[in-house]
């Protein structure tokens, strides 16, 4: 079960990030990852499956990556009419494990640094 302070200690790893506001973290001025309460609508839509707890967002490299996950592991990875067509995907942070959370922050990084960043970290 992955906590508030692991999100923050693996953004934390990673190079020119920054919690921009309180449990929202950026590469530079993209979001990468945060806080995603389920709101009313988002309440509406899911029902009975809403779930309870913690929601990380997490940007992904596309809505191919988005829907992957989710149909791999939808104890884990969900989504919203929300986010109908915009690459993110939403996370039951007390259901998805610290290494796991670290290669989807990792993911959601690669996703939003620029380029030269994202090649000089892969170099290392």
């Amino acid at each position: 079960m992955a906590t508030w302070t692991d999100v923050g200690r693996i953004v934390a790893e990673l190079p020119e990030t920054a919690e921009t506001s309180p449990r929202t973290w950026r590469v530079r001025k993209k979001l990468i990852v945060w806080e995603r309460p389920l709101r009313k609508a988002d309440h509406d839509a899911l029902g009975a499956a809403a779930p309870e707890g913690d929601i990380l967002g997490a940007r992904v490299a596309d809505e191919g990556v988005k829907y992957a996950l989710i149909a791999d592991d939808p104890a884990v990875y969900f989504t919203t009419p929300h986010f109908d067509g915009y690459p993110a995907v939403l996370v039951r942070l007390d259901a998805i494990g610290v290494e796991e959370l670290t290669e989807l922050v990792t993911e959601a990084w690669l996703a939003q640094a620029p380029k030269t960043l994202v090649k000089a970290f892969l170099a290392d």
